[in-house]
């Protein structure tokens, strides 16, 4: 692929650190709908109009589309383009299941001996049965919503108390039949850990970290992300290859084996267990807010990377990262992660950023008088780099304090739990 005229489907903070990132590598980028501090959005084309899409890829002479979230993969949107002469760099539909269906995912991974805990699958009709198999459990379950949820669709139990509480708003948000599971409620740090394959080989990005849960110490509701840092530190070469025997290898010999055409991101949620590590889930795209700290990391072409992975010549990359830690903060809705909550509000503070600071837009919009405004849930990721985490978490949060609009909130301890020492890096490690 000469020409470097690259469509990117999204419209968040990702799609910003993909798009500033195929830039720098010599792509020019249009991102459709994209967002109002992202360069080169075109909100008049609908990503899920593949009719449309393909207009406006013969218009601008584009041979690639990048796709960031996981709406257009589930849609089929790499099937829509498999012969058309313009590449899309993430896997078909078949191979989206993987995120997009919690229970075809798990039975995935029986299937192929991936690493994962113990789950029971029911329907939104036999609630009662979920709630006496999680009453065995003691309560110390995840209750996870089969299809696409945002980030939304997972429930970390620890009474029977909050099972209820999960399985009644599970069915408020989604009326009719639907399918969940309970999982075996596992303990240990996560990470995540993320490459790019086409479903072969595999190259990748630095182990990170994500914060999910809206409030200090891991409370509160799950969020799409409140923040992540790479690398990890206590994430070794001994954590890596076992996450690579018991995880990875074994994703991609079963991608192999139901013969999936995969060409992409592959994401793997891994918590380390003091068995091992398990696999919380996969996703088939780049993570948010991980891409936040992992793309400024890079050091290697992320265009280059995408272009192997398409053309067969993956095993001949190598990936190379920045030296130090990233750090990135979501600045917050007031309200969010409810449903409703109110947006509109000016923002103030992002022409004072200094050099080693970089703001990503999640959703911002400008309004009548032009004015740069929230509109969404995650605002802004403010990403920062140091030579050591401790740097990097210090000017992230000085970037903050210097950023505002009316009800922001932002977690206060991204990237600062305590060094997760114990009897599960004993077993990891052997």
């Amino acid at each position: 692929m000469n020409d470097k005229q690259v469509i990117l489907l999204g419209a968040g903070a990702r799609e910003h650190a993909l798009a500033e990132k195929l830039t720098r590598d010599g792509a020019t980028v249009h991102v459709l709908p994209g967002n109002a501090g992202i360069p080169n959005s075109h909100p008049e084309v609908n990503p899920l109009d593949f009719p449309a899409l393909q207009a406006y890829c013969e218009q601008v002479g584009a041979r690639l589309i990048v796709v960031g979230p996981e709406a257009p993969l589930a849609a089929g949107v790499a099937d829509y383009f498999a012969d058309s002469g313009i590449k899309v760099f993430g896997p078909v539909r078949a191979a989206a299941m993987l995120e997009s269906s919690k229970v075809w995912s798990k039975e995935f991974m029986r299937r192929h001996g991936v690493a994962t805990a113990l789950a029971w699958q029911f329907r939104s009709d036999s609630v009662s049965a979920a709630r006496a198999k999680a009453a065995e459990l003691g309560g110390h379950v995840v209750v996870k919503y089969d299809g696409l949820a945002a980030g939304k669709g997972v429930y970390v139990c620890s009474s029977m108390e909050e099972v209820d509480l999960a399985l009644t708003d599970l069915q408020a948000q989604h009326t009719g039949w639907f399918s969940f599971l309970l999982e075996e409620k596992l303990s240990g740090p996560e990470i995540s850990i993320i490459g790019v394959t086409d479903g072969n080989r595999i190259r990748l990005l630095a182990p990170s970290q994500d914060h999910k849960q809206l409030l200090a110490g891991d409370q509160g509701p799950n969020t799409g992300g409140m923040g992540a840092y790479c690398p990890v530190p206590f994430a070794d070469d001994n954590v890596l290859a076992a996450i690579r025997r018991d995880i990875i290898d074994p994703t991609l010999h079963g991608l192999q084996k139901e013969q999936f055409r995969f060409c992409g991101f592959l994401y793997f949620g891994i918590m380390l267990t003091p068995s091992g590590p398990k696999l919380l889930e996969y996703n088939v795209r780049l993570g948010d807010p991980e891409a936040e700290v992992l793309l400024p990391a890079l050091d290697s072409s992320l265009l280059e990377l995408m272009e192997a992975t398409l053309n067969g010549t993956l095993a001949q990359q190598t990936v190379r990262q920045k030296p130090g830690y990233f750090v990135g903060v979501v600045l917050a809705s007031g309200g969010y992660p409810a449903a409703k909550f109110p947006t509109g509000f000016p923002i103030s503070g992002l022409d004072s950023l200094p050099a080693h600071v970089q703001a990503y837009h999640g959703a911002t919009r400008r309004d009548e008088a032009g004015q740069l405004v929230t509109n969404g849930g995650r605002v802004l990721v403010l990403t920062a780099q140091g030579h050591d985490l401790e740097l990097a978490v210090s000017r992230a949060y000085e970037a903050c304090a210097r950023v505002s609009f009316q009800d922001a909130y932002f977690r206060p301890d991204i990237a600062q739990r305590p060094s997760p020492m114990g009897e599960w890096a004993n077993a990891v490690n052997g």
